[in-house]
């Protein structure tokens, strides 16, 4: 919601941490903990702590996998050429266990537990190989060239690596489908690390939002295929207008801190690279229909042509998905369509991807006051008023209406072993409103003169307004890939433009007779210009020790209406010139163990409401972050270990503290020192090919060194102020936790239950008890059936279970305060969820 304040209460102790032993174990860590890679002892300790626990772990169950072991090398080698292929993946089925061709062509496996493995080899030059093994000598395997190139090499510039210096997960197609029933892609990856998820209708249809590390929604980078798709202005990226978007997607790779360098306004604190669905080779259809709880209905009809003509396929995708919501009135009325062309030749391919999403949604972005959570959990005060006989009325269109177009022309070229060559142009166009029924409104207000009827000087009216935005959103990105011997090399970028234009108008008064409607009531015209080059660079020194650097410069130009230095409303343009580099190293001590260690320069312009609600002499800083990152990543055959620490240092930290400025706008200001730090650990153990285990776990500190917090004086109109020091950064909990258990009981059964854990968070920056979400635990429960029928390709049915113990919790809300009379009032709104719910499907494809 734009505007609402953040404000604290009590100031904050010096010397508050003072001979206080840090518990990094507790449900609720005490706010002290710190967690400093470079200076804090306490955080060193833990570290090795944690470090000690995690090899212990590795060493408990190694008698697992040591049980007649063998070892398995061999030695690709390009049919064609008959010259050894580097940079191949190899991976053992039903396993973790994974290697990557040397500059030789060479690999190996060592403890092997079992004769006949299956191996699955793939390359982006090379058609996919799958093959048995055994133990004995040395294997030739010999690779065909691809005739058709992979989608792979469109989303490479934006990807990492499983060997990078960086904290990632990846999500799979067959992760993707098991949880996709209709909700939003959020949900989907609510159960990756350091992740929170919040729903404004409480279902996860509709508006929906992610948290990254505390990090929001304008900090979050996300691309698909490569091309931005943050809102230029806002920074935002509103999932509601991406509907059943899941039903497109082959595989998400999810990005914790600074990351690669990418393209969009976004990259800063996460990034979130959404890949399509490749081109099938073979034709096919699909119907995927779910219903369930709060009246919820999907229903997508997906067809395939495959391969015809020898180089042309297409593929498409429509969807439609309703939901009444949880909350009172938080309907979703959502369709969506997907579609996609593409030519492909031995080196070359040319694809064509449109997609679109349109959303009718009634408002629910107020929240729950803290004085009906509990008479009233549900309670929407959206579009309500009172009648002439004072009963409450709520307005029927207070909806939120937006459709949004996306192009997609995608060229790849392969030139040889070396070197290959993407390019894209795309263009997004955006036009929607909300609707608000405003009772009481002054004419003046909206520059109406007032009316005169029957002699009497009218001043008020009830009226209903409208707020559109329309934009277009253009561009080009690009990227050469260099790979030879012990180099990888990418050159990238992009170059964006944006043209967007706010306006409101006046639909309906209470006496529209008398008036010409629509009548606008303000227009805002803006462009942006985003330009980014970057090199990244991969260099194997050995078989053990990588290194790579990632450089990018980044310029932006903005010009808006603002305010000019006496306060005039004026055309205003600023501009902002970024250089992030990156570093990092990662060591191979042992085939199952790669250690690795990167530091990284992020920065980031403001938003829109920062610009145009200031003044040139007072603009808000740009945002800056030094993001450091190390850990450790041990891979065995059943079983998969991910430890991270991080440090993300900022010296300029955007926060709503309550200031009114000069021109009377709430605006956030830059704290100089505040901090992110943390430990991440997660785990994937494949018990047997009946049952596995996965988990995740961050234990984090978030600190602001001195907040200011400014609070309203109803009585005068002035301003007073808090001070706080070492306070805890607003919606940034200390523990947040995932586990699953994924059984087989019987053939083509599947069955899965988790559970999420989120520690409290603060509403604001004060730390203060009265504003603050409560810890919450919560579990669900998936499974999906496979009937086996002949000739037809599958028929499967699913069933979602969410908060199936009923538990009530609240992910989301937002806090203003004021004094009155000599007294502090608190205000809290809340975002509650859905207690018990469910959703069950069937897909028929053939």
């Amino acid at each position: 919601m734009q505007g609402a304040e953040i404000t604290p209460t009590e100031p904050a102790q010096d010397n508050a941490c003072e001979g206080k032993e840090v518990n990094f174990f507790m449900h609720e860590p005490q706010s002290c903990m710190r967690l400093t890679l470079m200076t804090n002892p306490m955080y060193n300790q833990t570290i090795k702590t944690l470090a000690g626990s995690l090899f212990y772990f590795i060493i408990l169950f190694n008698p697992f996998f040591v049980f007649s072991q063998y070892t398995f090398d061999g030695i690709l080698f390009d049919k064609e050429t008959g010259n050894p292929i580097v940079g191949a993946l190899i991976q053992v089925d039903e396993t973790f266990q994974f290697a990557t061709s040397n500059a030789e062509g060479r690999f190996i496996f060592t403890e092997m537990t079992k004769d006949n493995h299956l191996l699955t080899i793939t390359h982006i030059s090379y058609e996919l190989l799958k093959m048995t093994i055994q133990s004995g000598k040395e294997k030739k395997i010999i690779l065909q060239r691809r005739i058709y190139l992979s989608e792979e090499i469109n989303i490479s510039a934006t990807r990492v690596e499983k060997s990078s210096a960086i904290s990632f997960t990846e999500i799979s197609k067959a992760e993707i489908t098991k949880y996709n029933l209709g909700k939003d892609i959020p949900s989907i990856l609510n159960n990756t690390p350091s992740t929170v998820m919040t729903s404004d209708a409480g279902t996860g249809v509709g508006y929906s939002g992610i948290r990254i590390r505390g990090s929001d929604a304008t900090r979050i980078n996300v691309t698909i295929n490569g091309i931005p798709v943050n809102d230029a202005e806002s920074h935002q990226v509103y999932w509601v207008d991406l509907p059943d978007f899941a039903s497109s997607t082959e595989n998400i790779q999810v990005q914790r801190g600074i990351g690669s360098s990418t393209n969009g306004a976004g990259a800063f604190g996460g990034s979130i690279n959404i890949q399509t669905n490749k081109l099938s080779t073979a034709p096919f259809a699909a119907m995927s229909s779910s219903a369930g709880s709060f009246n919820t209905f999907k229903n997508t009809i997906q067809f395939g042509s495959g391969i015809f003509a020898k180089c042309f396929a297409m593929e498409g995708r429509v969807s439609k998905i309703t939901s009444a919501g949880y909350i009172d009135r938080a309907s979703s009325n959502l369709r969506s369509f997907f579609i996609s062309g593409g030519f492909y030749k031995s080196k070359s391919s040319l694809r064509l991807i449109a997609f679109s999403g349109k959303e009718k949604t009634y408002q629910a972005w107020y929240g729950v006051p803290q004085d009906s959570l509990k008479t009233n959990r549900t309670y929407n005060p959206a579009g309500e008023f009172y009648d002439p006989q004072g009963n409450v009325q709520y307005y029927p269109n207070q909806t939120d209406n937006y459709r949004q177009d996306y192009y997609q022309l995608i060229f790849s070229h392969w030139f040889n072993n070396t070197f290959s060559f993407n390019a894209a142009l795309h263009y997004t166009k955006g036009k929607g409103y909300y609707e608000e029924y405003k009772s009481g409104t002054s004419y003046a207000e909206y520059g109406l003169s007032p009316l005169s009827v029957a002699d009497t000087a009218i001043h008020t009216t009830n009226l209903t307004r409208q707020l559109w935005l329309t934009n277009d959103f253009y561009g080009l990105t690009w990227s050469v890939k260099y790979e030879r011997d012990n180099l990888n090399l990418i050159v990238g970028g992009s170059a964006n433009q944006y043209a967007g234009k706010h306006f409101g108008e006046v639909v309906k008064t209470d006496l529209s007779i008398f008036q010409i409607l629509p009548h606008s009531f303000y227009s805002d015209d803006a462009n942006k210009t985003d330009l980014n080059v970057y090199v990244r660079a991969n260099y194997s020194f050995s078989g053990t020790l990588k290194f790579f650097a990632d450089m990018q410069e980044r310029i932006i130009s903005y010009k808006f209406t603002g305010f000019d230095a006496v306060y005039n409303n004026s055309i205003e343009k600023e501009s902002n010139y970024f250089f992030n580099p990156k570093a990092g190293i990662s060591i191979t001590p042992m085939e199952k163990i790669i250690l690795y260690t990167s530091i990284g320069v992020g920065q980031k312009e403001p938003v829109r409401d920062d610009y145009v609600y200031s003044t040139p002499s007072k603009r808000p800083e740009k945002e800056k972050m030094i993001d450091f990152e190390s850990g450790l990543r041990f891979t065995s055959e059943k079983l998969l270990l991910n430890f991270n620490t991080y440090y993300m240092d900022y010296s300029s930290q955007l926060i709503l503290n309550g200031k009114i400025n000069e021109v009377g706008e709430y605006i956030r200001e830059s704290v100089k020192d505040s901090y992110r730090s943390g430990v991440e650990i997660e785990g994937m153990w494949t018990i047997s090919t009946s049952i596995n285990f996965k988990m995740n776990l961050t234990l984090s500190d978030n600190k602001i060194s001195v907040y200011r917090e400014y609070i309203d004086n109803y009585d005068d109109g002035s301003q007073l102020m808090n001070v706080y020091k070492e306070t805890n950064i607003a919606f940034s909990p200390q523990v947040i936790g995932s586990a699953s258990a994924g059984f087989i009981p019987i053939k083509n059964f599947n069955f899965e239950i988790s559970g999420k854990y989120i520690g409290k968070q603060f509403l604001d920056n004060t730390s203060n008890e009265s504003r603050k979400l409560d810890a919450y635990l919560i579990n669900d429960l998936h499974c999906s059936y496979k009937l086996p029928v002949k000739k037809i390709r599958e028929i499967v049915f699913r069933l979602s279970v969410y908060n199936f113990l009923d538990k009530e919790y609240i992910s989301n809300g937002y806090s203003y305060s004021g004094y009155s009379g000599g007294q502090r009032s608190d205000y809290n709104f809340y975002f509650p969820q859905a207690g018990i719910n469910w959703l069950a499907g069937i897909t028929i494809g053939i």
